[in-house]
C-alpha cells in the first residue's frame, strides 16, 4: 500500500503501474470535499515518492466516478473572506497542479458520473477512457459560478476554444459519444472492460507507443490559436454565450470571457485568471441562490425518499379520464414503466387521452430518443376502457375528471366500490378540498390528493396532498408512484388551492388590482419576464385557461375572503364574462394564430385592449419596480403563511414548489430565497409602502418577527 486514506487509497497493480482509487468512506458516492481534496495531495506526494512508479491508473471504488465538488460545504466555504476563498482555491490547483505533473503517465477509468471537479480531475490525467454507462462535464455555471479546479484552463486546451465554450457555458452532460467527438475523452468502451482497457493504454504508452509529454506540453502552454484565431472565435463565443444565458445569468458569460483571458497564458498564470473570476461569481445574489436552490433539491428528494421508504412499488395504475390530463398521466406513467389502465365514460374522450399519449410518445421517436418498437411497448401498456374491468388489480388510481366537486365526489365514491380495500384513490385536482371530497368514501384514508401540473410530462413537480383522515401508508403509496413517474413530489397538507395555487392567485390578485390602477397588461407582462418570470401573468392566464383561472379563483375566494375576494371586477372576470378563455378558444388577453409549426402565436389584439380601458378606475403612476413589488409581494407573504399554518414542511418545499411548479426564475432561488436575499426587514419596508391596497400585501407577524430580530428561512 502506498497510502491509505478515508476517501482514496493508492497501491501497486502490477510491476510498476499504480492504482488510484477513490472510495469516500461512508457515502454513497464519490465527492470533492475538504478530505479527499487533503487526501489527494497527500497521495500524490506518496506517489511521488515511489521511485518504482512507472504509471497512475485512477479509478472509483463506487458504481459513479466523483459527482464534483461537496455543495454541501459550500455555504460556509463561500463566506470565506476573499483572501481566504481565493487561498482554498489555490491549494486545491496546486493539487491537481502536482498530480498532473507526476513524473509517469496517468491514465483515468471513467466507469460513471464524472462532474464538476470530478471531469477536472480527468482532465488533469494525461488519458481518458469512458464507460458506454458515464457522463462527464462541468456544469457550474448552473450554481451561478464557474469551474475552478482548473476546467477553463485544461478543456480548451484538450477540446478547442469553441467547443470548451459550449461544454462550459451551458453545463450540459456530455454523453459517451459526444465526449469522444470533441475529443472530451480518448475511448469509449464497454463497462465491463473499462478497467483491462484503461490498463493496456496505461501499458502502451509506458511502453513509449503514446506520446504522454507531449500532450502535458499542450496542457499546460498557451492555446495554440494565433491572436486573431483567438479574438475570431471568443467574440463569435462570447455573442453566442450573451444572448443564451440572458442578463441574469453572469456565469456562463464570465466563464467565457475567463477562457478568452487564459487562453494566451501559461498554466499557473491560466489558473490565476480562473480563479479571480471564481471568487467573483460567488459573491453575485445568482450564484447564493442556485447553491440554495440545489441544497432546496436535495433536500426535497431525500424528504421524498423517507416518504416512499414504506410505500411499496406500484405495479398496475390506473386514471380516471381520459382527456388531455389523463392522457397526459397515462403517458408519463406508461414511459416510466408502470403499466396503467385509463377510463372514460365516453369513446371520444378514450381517443383522445389515446392521441395525446400517442402525440408525446411520436415526438419522442422523431427526435431520436426513442425507437418505434419501444412506442409500442408503451402505448400496449396503456388499457384505455369504458369500463371497471381490471381496476381490481390497480395499485393506485388516479382521478383526473372535470373540476366540479359533485362530479369527482360522485365519481370517486363509484370507483371505490370497484378497487381493492387496499388500493389508494387520488384527485388530481387543483384547488378542491381533499377533506371536502373525502367525505363521499368509506375508506378516507386510502384517499389523498395527487396534483399534477399542465403538461404533465413536462412539468417535475407534483403536489401530494394530505387531507384529514388520509394515512401516511397513503401518502408514501402516492409518493412512491411519483418517483416512479420520474416526477418530484412535495407533500401538502390540505388547504383551497393547496400550495401552488394558493400563492399564484394572490399573485393573479395582485395583476388585477395593478390593471384597475391603469397599468398597461402588456407592459406587466414585459416587466415580470424582466424579473424572470417564464411568462407575463397575462400570458399565463391565457395559457392556463382563463374559465380555469376564474373558477379556481372563487374556490380562493371562499377559503380566504378577507384577503382573495375582490370588491371590484377586475381585467380576469371581464374576460371570463366575454368568454375569452386564452389559448383554448384562440382568444384572451391576446390573440392567437397557428405559426408555421401549428404552435400558438401570440398577438395583440384591440378588444383586449378596450376591456382593460374599462377595468381602469384609477391613474396611479407606475414604476418598473412598482409593478414588481406589487405583483411579488403577495405570493411572498402567501408563502409565508403556507409556512406558518403548517401547510408545507418546510422553506425548501416552498421554494422547489414555485420554482417547479410555476416555473419562479432559478436565478432568485424561490420567494422564501427572495425576501431572505433583501432582507426580511427591507421586505417588510416594501411592503408596508403599499400597505392601502389590503390584506394581500400585509406581512405576518413572523415575518415581521424575523425583520426585528435579522432572521433568515434558510441558514
Amino acid at each position: 500500500m502506498i497510502y491509505q486514506g478515508k476517501a482514496l487509497t493508492a497501491k501497486y497493480l502490477e510491476d510498476g503501474i499504480a492504482e488510484l482509487c477513490f472510495d469516500l468512506e461512508g457515502d454513497s458516492v464519490n465527492k470533492f470535499n475538504r478530505l479527499t481534496l487533503q487526501e489527494l495531495g497527500e497521495a500524490t506526494a506518496a506517489l511521488a515518492g515511489e521511485a518504482g512508479l512507472k504509471g497512475v491508473l485512477v479509478t472509483s471504488g463506487k458504481s459513479v466516478f466523483i459527482v464534483g465538488a461537496d455543495i454541501t460545504e459550500f455555504t460556509e466555504l463561500f463566506k470565506l473572506p476573499d483572501a481566504e476563498l481565493r487561498g482554498w482555491a489555490t491549494q486545491a490547483n496546486d493539487i491537481f497542479n502536482a498530480f498532473e505533473d507526476l513524473p509517469v503517465p496517468t491514465v483515468v477509468a471513467i466507469n460513471g458520473v464524472a462532474l464538476g471537479g470530478g471531469y477536472e480531475m480527468c482532465l488533469a490525467c494525461d488519458y481518458r477512457v469512458m464507460s458506454t454507462a458515464a457522463i462527464v462535464g462541468l456544469p457550474e455555471v448552473k450554481l451561478g459560478i464557474n469551474p475552478g479546479f482548473g476546467g477553463t484552463v485544461r478543456l480548451p486546451r484538450v477540446i478547442g476554444c469553441d467547443n470548451a465554450m459550449l461544454w462550459v457555458a451551458t453545463g450540459n452532460q456530455q454523453k459517451p459519444d459526444a465526449a469522444l467527438k470533441d475529443g472530451g475523452v480518448d475511448a469509449v468502451v464497454a463497462p465491463e472492460v473499462l478497467k483491462d482497457a484503461s490498463l493496456e493504454l496505461l501499458k502502451s504508452t509506458i511502453a513509449g507507443e503514446f506520446d504522454y509529454k507531449a500532450r502535458r506540453v499542450e496542457k499546460t502552454s498557451p492555446v495554440k490559436l494565433n491572436d486573431i484565431e483567438r479574438m475570431m472565435s471568443f467574440t463569435t463565443g462570447k455573442a453566442m454565450v450573451a444572448q443564451q444565458a440572458g442578463r441574469h445569468m453572469p456565469a456562463p458569460l464570465t466563464a467565457a470571457k475567463s477562457m478568452e483571458r487564459n487562453a494566451g497564458l501559461s498554466r499557473a498564470e491560466a489558473i490565476e485568471v480562473e480563479i479571480d473570476h471564481f471568487v467573483k461569481l460567488v459573491r453575485t445574489p445568482q450564484s447564493a441562490a442556485l447553491v440554495g436552490l440545489f441544497l432546496s433539491e436535495q433536500a426535497v428528494s431525500k424528504a421524498a425518499r423517507g416518504f416512499a421508504k414504506t410505500g411499496g412499488d406500484v405495479k398496475q395504475a390506473a386514471v380516471l379520464g381520459a382527456g388531455i390530463m389523463g392522457g397526459g398521466i397515462a403517458y408519463q406513467s406508461a414511459y416510466k414503466g408502470t403499466p396503467i389502465l385509463m377510463k372514460d365514460i365516453a369513446e371520444a374522450g378514450i381517443e383522445l387521452g389515446m392521441k395525446e399519449a400517442g402525440k408525446l410518445l411520436a415526438k419522442r421517436v422523431s427526435r431520436g430518443r426513442m425507437t418505434a418498437d419501444k412506442m409500442s411497448a408503451v402505448l400496449n401498456s396503456i388499457r384505455p376502457s369504458l369500463s371497471y374491468d381490471g381496476f381490481d388489480k390497480a395499485d393506485v388510481i388516479v382521478e383526473a375528471v372535470v373540476e366540479n366537486p359533485k362530479v369527482k365526489r360522485a365519481v370517486l365514491a363509484e370507483t371505490e366500490k370497484h378497487i381493492r380495500k387496499d388500493a389508494v384513490l387520488a384527485s388530481n385536482t387543483s384547488t378542491i378540498s381533499i377533506t371536502h371530497l373525502a367525505e363521499a368514501l368509506e375508506r378516507p384514508e386510502n384517499f389523498c390528493g395527487m396534483h399534477f401540473f399542465n403538461p404533465v410530462h413536462a412539468m417535475p413537480l407534483v403536489e401530494v396532498i394530505r387531507g384529514e383522515k388520509t394515512s401516511e401508508s397513503t401518502i408514501a403509496k402516492v409518493v412512491k408512484y411519483a418517483l416512479q413517474m420520474g416526477k418530484t413530489p412535495i407533500v401538502v397538507n390540505d388547504c383551497p388551492g393547496f400550495y401552488v395555487n394558493r400563492v399564484l392567485f394572490p399573485y393573479f390578485a395582485g395583476f388585477d388590482m395593478l390593471i384597475r390602477d391603469g397599468a398597461d397588461f402588456r407592459k406587466v407582462d414585459k416587466v415580470m419576464e424582466g424579473f424572470g418570470m417564464p411568462m407575463g401573468p397575462a400570458y399565463l392566464m391565457d395559457v392556463v385557461g382563463i374559465d380555469t383561472g376564474y373558477h379556481a379563483a372563487e374556490v380562493m375566494a371562499d377559503g380566504f375572503p378577507d384577503r382573495m375576494r375582490h370588491d371590484f371586477t377586475g381585467i380576469s372576470e371581464m374576460m371570463y364574462e366575454a368568454k375569452r378563455f386564452g389559448q383554448k378558444n384562440g382568444i384572451g388577453f391576446y390573440r392567437y394564430e397557428e405559426d408555421k409549426k401549428g404552435k400558438p402565436k401570440k398577438c395583440e389584439d384591440d378588444t383586449a385592449l378596450e376591456m382593460a380601458a374599462k377595468a381602469k378606475q384609477a391613474s396611479v403612476e407606475l414604476s418598473d419596480e412598482d409593478i414588481q413589488a406589487r405583483m411579488m409581494i403577495p405570493m411572498c407573504i402567501e408563502t409565508v403563511r403556507c409556512i406558518d399554518e403548517g401547510i408545507l414542511r418546510d422553506p425548501a418545499d416552498a421554494d422547489m414548489g414555485l420554482v417547479m411548479g410555476i416555473g419562479f426564475p432559478v436565478f432568485r432561488g424561490g420567494a422564501l430565497r427572495y425576501i431572505d436575499q433583501m432582507g426580511a426587514k427591507a421586505f417588510c419596508e416594501m411592503a408596508d409602502r403599499y400597505a392601502d391596497l389590503g390584506p394581500l400585501y400585509q406581512p405576518t407577524a413572523s415575518l415581521r418577527a424575523m425583520a426585528a430580530n435579522g432572521e433568515t428561512f434558510f441558514k
